[in-house]
C-alpha cells in the first residue's frame, strides 16, 4: 500500500511539473501571437502558470473534503517559495529587487496573508470570503497590466529577452499551442488527483496528519515550477524575474487558489487551529521579513543562507511535532529558536534596514 502510494505521489508530481511547464509555454506563445507584451506575459501568464499545480491540488483536495491538504498546500507553498526557492536562487547569484516589489507587491503579499489569517479566526474560510479573495486576484491582475505600462525600460527589456519570441501564425503552430494547453490541463488534473490520493494514503500509513503532508511534501512538490523558473532565471542573470516570480506566485496562491478552493466547497474550508496559531503566523512573518531584506535592493548570498536556514528549522519543527510519541528535544528546540535565533535575526534585519535607509538617504543627499 505504501509503495503504491509513493509511486502515485511521484507520478503526480511529475505530471504537475510537466503540465505546468507545458501550460506556460502554450499560453505564453498564444499570448504573444495575439499581441500581449512580454512584460505582461511574464507578470500574469507565467505567474498563473507556475501556480497551477497549487490550484489543481488545492481545489481537488477541497472538493474531496481534504481541506487540511488544500490549506496546507497553499500556506506551505508560500513559506517554501520565499525561504527555500529565494534562498536557493540567491545562492546561485545575488538577486536584484525592483522598487515596485518593495513599495507595492511585498506589502500586498503581506496584506493578503494577514487578511486570510483574519478570515480564518472562526476556524473556517467561507464561500463568501473565498469570493472576496477571488475578486482580489482579478483586481490584482488588472493592476499588473496597468502598472506594466509604467515599468522602466531595463525591466521591459529583461522580460522581452525571456518571453519576447513570437511564433509564426501558421496552422501548425496554432495546433501545437492548442495541444500544449489542452494536454497540460489534462496532466494537471491527473497529476493533482494522483498526488492528493498518494499524499493522503502516506499520511494514513505513517500516522502523520494530512496537514503536515500538505505543508511539506505536497507544498514543495507544487512549488517545483516556481523553483525551476526562479533558479534558472537567477542562473541566466534575469535576477529581477526570479524575485518577481516568487512574490507574484505567493499573491496568486492566496487570492486565486484559496479563493477558488473555498468557492468549490459547500461549507467553506475548515481552518485547523494549528494552521491559524502557527503556520499562518509563520507565513506572515516570512512576508514581513522580506521587507528589510528587499529594501537593500538585492538579496545577497547571506540573505539566501538565512532563508534556507529558517526553512530547515521550520521543517524540522513540523517533523518533531508530527510524531505521536513525546519528544524530549522539542522544548529545547523551541527555546533555542524563540529566545536565541529569532531575536538575533530580528536585530540583524532591523540593522540591515536602518543601514540601507541611511545609505539611500546619503545617496539622495549627494545628488
Amino acid at each position: 500500500m505504501t509503495l503504491t502510494s509513493v509511486v502515485l505521489l511521484v507520478i503526480g508530481l511529475v505530471l504537475l511539473v510537466v503540465g505546468a511547464e507545458a501550460f506556460v509555454r502554450g499560453a505564453s506563445q498564444l499570448a504573444a501571437l495575439v499581441g500581449v507584451s512580454p512584460l505582461v506575459i511574464g507578470l500574469t501568464v507565467v505567474a498563473y502558470g507556475t501556480s497551477l499545480p497549487e490550484l489543481a491540488v488545492s481545489t481537488i483536495s477541497a472538493y474531496q473534503g481534504a481541506t487540511d491538504v488544500a490549506i496546507g498546500n497553499v500556506v506551505g507553498s508560500n513559506i517554501a517559495n520565499v525561504l527555500l526557492i529565494l534562498g536557493l536562487s540567491a545562492l546561485v547569484a545575488p538577486l536584484i529587487v525592483s522598487q515596485q516589489l518593495v513599495r507595492l507587491d511585498v506589502p500586498i503579499m503581506l496584506g493578503v496573508s494577514i487578511l486570510v489569517w483574519f478570515m480564518g479566526r472562526d476556524g473556517n474560510l467561507s464561500r463568501l470570503e473565498g469570493a472576496v479573495l477571488f475578486a482580489g486576484i482579478i483586481a490584482y491582475t488588472a493592476f499588473l497590466i496597468i502598472q506594466s505600462r509604467k515599468e522602466e525600460k531595463a525591466i521591459k527589456e529583461e522580460y522581452a529577452k525571456e518571453y519576447g519570441e513570437v511564433p509564426e501564425p501558421t496552422n501548425a503552430n496554432w495546433l501545437k499551442i492548442a495541444g500544449l494547453i489542452i494536454g497540460s490541463l489534462v496532466m494537471l488534473v491527473l497529476g493533482s488527483n494522483f498526488l492528493v490520493d498518494g499524499a493522503i494514503a502516506i499520511a494514513e500509513a505513517f500516522n502523520v496528519s494530512k496537514l503536515v503532508i500538505g505543508l511539506t511534501i505536497v507544498a514543495v512538490g507544487t512549488s517545483l515550477p516556481e523553483m525551476a523558473t526562479s533558479v534558472v532565471a537567477s542562473y541566466r542573470g534575469e535576477r529581477d524575474i526570479a524575485v518577481g516570480n516568487v512574490v507574484g506566485s505567493n499573491i496568486f496562491n492566496i487570492l486565486m487558489v484559496l479563493g477558488a478552493s473555498a468557492l468549490l466547497t459547500t461549507d467553506g474550508l475548515a481552518f485547523s487551529p494549528t494552521v491559524y496559531a502557527f503556520d499562518m503566523p509563520v507565513a506572515i512573518g516570512v512576508a514581513l521579513a522580506c521587507l528589510p531584506i528587499f529594501f537593500r535592493g538585492e538579496i545577497a548570498r547571506w540573505g539566501g543562507l538565512l532563508f534556507l536556514a529558517y526553512y530547515i528549522v521550520y521543517v524540522v519543527y513540523l517533523l518533531m511535532t508530527a510524531s505521536t510519541e513525546p519528544n524530549s528535544s522539542l522544548p529545547v528546540f523551541q527555546q533555542v529558536v524563540l529566545y536565541g535565533a529569532l531575536p538575533l535575526t530580528a536585530v540583524l534585519l532591523i540593522g540591515t534596514a536602518v543601514h540601507s535607509w541611511r545609505v539611500k538617504g546619503d545617496a539622495r543627499w549627494v545628488k
